[in-house]
C-alpha cells in the first residue's frame, strides 16, 4: 500500500491579506507560515516520505523545499500542482469580489459559466490534472509513500473525486495552510485517510 499524501503550502502574504492571488508572483510565506513549514516537516518524518513533488508557485515550492531540507530529500516541480489560473479576479480582495461577482468559490466548484467567461480554470479542469498526477505517482512510486506539495484547490479536487460531495459541502470545506490529506490506494481504488492532519498546537492557529 502507497500514501499520496498532499500537503497545502504554509500560510502566505495572500492568506493573511485575504487577497486571491491565483498565479501571481512574488507572493511570499509569512513567518508564521515558515515556522509552520517546519513543524509540518517535523510531523512528516514517521511517514517515510520517498518523493516530493511541488507546485511551482513560491508560496508552495518554499514549503516544499523547507520539508524536503528537514528530510534530506529533493524537491521535483510538476505543473499538475499548480494553482488554479484565476483570470481577471488575480489580486482581487475577497470582500470586494463577493461584493461585485457574488459567491465566486461555490460557482467555481459549479463550474459556473462565469468562471470561463473570466478566463478562470474550471474545477473539472482541475480534478482532471490532479488525477492524472497522482495516477502517475501510484505507478511510478508502487508502494512508496509521496508528498504533494500544492494549494487548496487541487486537494479539494482529490477529495471531490474520490467523495464526490454537492459544490455546497466542497465550498464549506477549508483545507489549512500546512495540513495534510491523506489518499491510500487499495485494489485500484483510492480511498482518505486524513483531511487535514497538523500538528497538535496548530490546531489552535486556525
Amino acid at each position: 500500500m502507497s500514501l499520496i499524501i498532499f500537503l497545502r503550502h504554509a500560510q502566505a502574504k495572500n492568506n493573511v491579506e485575504r487577497i486571491l492571488a491565483g498565479r501571481t508572483k512574488g507572493i511570499p510565506l509569512t513567518q508564521t507560515g515558515i515556522q509552520q513549514a517546519q513543524k509540518i516537516a517535523t510531523f512528516l518524518q514517521p511517514l517515510k516520505i520517498s518523493t516530493i513533488y511541488s507546485s511551482p508557485i513560491e508560496r508552495a515550492l518554499h514549503t516544499a523545499e523547507i520539508v524536503a531540507n528537514k528530510l534530506d530529500l529533493g524537491c521535483k516541480i510538476d505543473e499538475r500542482l499548480t494553482e488554479i489560473e484565476m483570470g481577471s479576479f488575480s489580486g482581487m480582495q475577497y470582500d470586494e469580489m463577493f461584493a461585485k461577482y457574488g459567491n465566486v468559490f461555490l460557482k467555481f466548484y459549479q463550474d459556473n459559466s462565469l468562471i470561463q467567461k473570466n478566463g478562470v480554470e474550471t474545477f473539472s479542469s482541475v480534478k482532471k490534472r490532479v488525477l492524472d498526477m497522482v495516477n502517475y505517482c501510484s505507478k511510478k512510486h508502487e508502494k512508496q509513500n509521496v508528498l504533494l506539495v500544492t494549494h487548496m484547490d487541487p486537494i479539494k479536487a482529490m477529495i471531490s473525486t474520490i467523495l464526490q460531495p454537492k459544490p455546497e459541502s466542497l465550498y464549506e470545506l477549508v483545507i489549512r495552510n500546512a495540513s495534510l490529506t491523506i489518499a491510500k490506494k487499495e485494489q485500484n481504488n483510492y480511498s482518505l485517510a486524513a483531511i487535514n492532519s497538523m500538528p497538535g498546537e496548530q490546531y489552535h492557529q486556525v
